[in-house]
């Protein structure tokens, strides 16, 4: 092809949750040529099990676009249907790792969006760690795909400060704005690269600081050790709010009641005093820790709904 434009280049696009749908929105939407998605087979969901498609494969299907759901990134059969799509480049944002046959098939290449400034936060929980490591700025990146995952040279970045008060899914939803002009801005740096005949601009993931890594969340690493100072305490809250939330597992005595705070918590604010275990306090839910006390805002029990921890404690009450 002599002279790309984004309405002649064949992208597929690789993704699977709401984080991917804005990116692939995006372009569709500004008129860039998407001839197929690829996200995940398929999931049952809910009490009556039944299949539940990706957020990519809904939207992808709202706007007649071929999808294909492989169980196996590396199935002749898949494949031979990828290629038959004749991709120029492939855009993955919230996808699986791809083997070299996938992510080396396209003639310009495949890029990645990932939700931190890389080198930093390399892995499946970006988003979450930043804040969880109280960290003031974060980001988005794109990066051509190579051998290891998260390492590939740098296409563009731009970045957001964390407030201080802010949780993950606030800072989820902005970064996902942000990312899905970052994609469109990266297509067009590479269309006018190959219609110019130029060297992608580039440059490898290095680093003077300690590299921070981003390892998946598993209900081990939510969990909340309250022998840490307040403030961390207060950032894993934020950075698992609201999804997949910190959790304590005791039960203390609130009213003399045994309340089972199992719990998933929410929010909370921190106050400088010395306050012994677990007390209720004029409505509040306090816990102590390192250099201080935790108020916790919000409480999720077990098989219930999200309360404030006033509503809890006056149910507790009337119990």
């Amino acid at each position: 092809m002599s002279n790309m434009t984004k309405e002649n280049i064949r992208i597929v696009f690789m993704g699977t949750p709401d984080f991917a749908v804005a990116s692939l929105c995006q372009l569709v939407e500004s008129g860039y040529n998407v001839v197929a998605v690829v996200t995940m087979p398929d999931k049952p969901a809910g009490r009556g099990h039944k299949l539940q498609s990706s957020p990519v494969k809904q939207y992808a299907q709202s706007m007649g676009i071929p999808v294909l759901q492989p169980t196996n990134l590396k199935d002749d059969s898949f494949i031979d249907t990828l290629k038959s799509y004749q991709a120029d480049l492939q855009i993955v944002v919230a996808f699986r790792m791809l083997p070299q046959v996938v992510w080396s098939m396209p003639p310009l290449g495949t890029f990645n969006l990932h939700g931190s400034l890389l080198p930093q936060y390399r892995g499946a929980a970006p988003i979450q760690w930043a804040v969880i490591n109280g960290e003031k700025i974060t980001g988005v990146t794109t990066f051509m795909l190579q051998h290891e995952i998260d390492t590939g040279d740098i296409l563009l970045q731009e970045t957001i400060e964390i407030g201080t008060d802010e949780d993950c899914g606030s800072v989820h939803d902005r970064l996902m704005e942000i990312g899905k002009h970052l994609v469109t801005k990266t297509v067009d740096l590479i269309i006018d690269c190959h219609n110019n005949n130029q060297i992608l601009p580039k440059r490898k993931q290095v680093s003077d600081n300690i590299l921070k890594p981003a390892p998946k969340l598993f209900k081990d690493n939510c969990a909340i050790d309250f022998n840490k100072p307040a403030i961390d305490i207060k950032n894993m809250i934020r950075g698992l709010s609201p999804y997949p939330a910190a959790w304590i597992a005791k039960e203390p005595v609130i009213k003399g009641t045994l309340a089972a705070i199992a719990s998933h918590l929410v929010g909370a604010k921190i106050y400088k005093a010395e306050v012994s275990a677990i007390a209720e306090q004029k409505g509040h839910i306090i816990v102590s820790c390192a250099d201080g006390y935790i108020d916790l805002l919000e409480i999720q029990l077990p098989g219930k709904k999200r309360m404030a921890a006033s509503a809890l404690l006056n149910g507790l009450t009337n119990a």
